[in-house]
């Protein structure tokens, strides 16, 4: 659950970032493909994926394979970069259980075709550590069901609709692989549907701020957790455009904190809750030279 002080200020980010957004699309284009190789890193990385970020910046920005990479990992970097791109150029599409499957079928192309875009059935059941993902004779109904309650509420605060999106189809666990990074990119296709920009929820905090959400959920139903979650990464990619749009130059935190004589724990919490206008690029937290608080 956010408060109203929360969506008021996801609210004035929105309204100056779409005032920015006009004639700078190209520009916001190249922030979101500058910062394409974070988020497919994070994504595989949250799935036990080894390569690192500067693998995957190899592979996607300087096309280097070196000969001791696990070729499925990366099959999995590129299918879901080339998903992203995709997302990114043609951000209004509806969801629909089509769509679902059309990026399911080219996040597992090379890997495992034959479970490409497709949802489990017959005897395909899954498990991921102590939660069993539905019973695959339903599988089909329950995510047509998911999909059309997404539509329906429409009085739901978006993210909160998106949140319970994310933790429902997780406990489906629709597919008999690529259950994580598909909803991690529905995270980012139905944010881009409604004119925000995508998100990227960090590896390194996966098992404090991202894996007990989930145990929340199937123990409780309830999934403002994630509300929240989304709410403070949606809240960090504003500030980063934002930022990157006006700054005259970036400094990191911690620069930041060292020429005020400020505690750089102190700053650094600050930018985790977003109380300051900071913003992670490269894993390193990021501000405006111009911030003054």
């Amino acid at each position: 659950m956010i408060y109203q002080p929360t969506k008021d200020k996801i609210s004035q980010l929105m309204q100056a970032y779409q005032q920015l957004s006009k004639g700078n699309t190209k520009a916001l284009h190249t922030i979101a493909m500058n910062e394409l190789p974070e988020m497919v890193y994070n994504s595989n990385a949250i799935e036990n994926s080894t390569l690192t970020l500067k693998d995957t910046e190899e592979i996607l920005v300087y096309h280097q394979i070196k000969k001791d990479y696990n070729l499925r990992e990366v099959y999995e970097v590129k299918n879901l970069a080339k998903i992203t791109e995709k997302l990114l150029k043609t951000p209004n599409q509806k969801l629909t259980i089509e769509l679902i499957l059309s990026l399911h079928t080219i996040l597992l192309s090379g890997i495992k075709d034959h479970r490409a875009g497709r949802f489990r059935s017959g005897k395909e059941r899954v498990q991921v550590w102590t939660h069993l993902g539905a019973n695959p004779a339903f599988v089909n109904e329950l995510m047509y069901k998911l999909v059309h309650q997404y539509h329906a509420h429409t009085d739901r605060y978006f993210l909160d609709n998106i949140a319970y999106f994310h933790a429902e189809f997780e406990s489906i666990h629709p597919f008999c692989d690529g259950n994580g990074r598909m909803g991690r990119l529905l995270i980012n296709q139905q944010l881009m549907k409604l004119g925000y920009p995508p998100i990227i929820i960090p590896n390194k905090s996966k098992k404090s701020a991202y894996y007990p959400l989930f145990d929340h959920y199937t123990t409780t139903n309830t999934y403002d957790g994630f509300t929240a979650m989304l709410a403070l990464l949606l809240l960090e990619a504003l500030h980063k455009r934002i930022t990157i749009l006006t700054a005259k130059r970036l400094i990191t935190v911690h620069q930041r904190a060292q020429q005020h004589s400020k505690n750089v724990n102190t700053y650094l919490n600050k930018a985790k809750r977003q109380t300051i206008p900071a913003f992670r690029m490269r894993e390193k937290w990021m501000i405006s030279t111009d911030f003054n608080d």
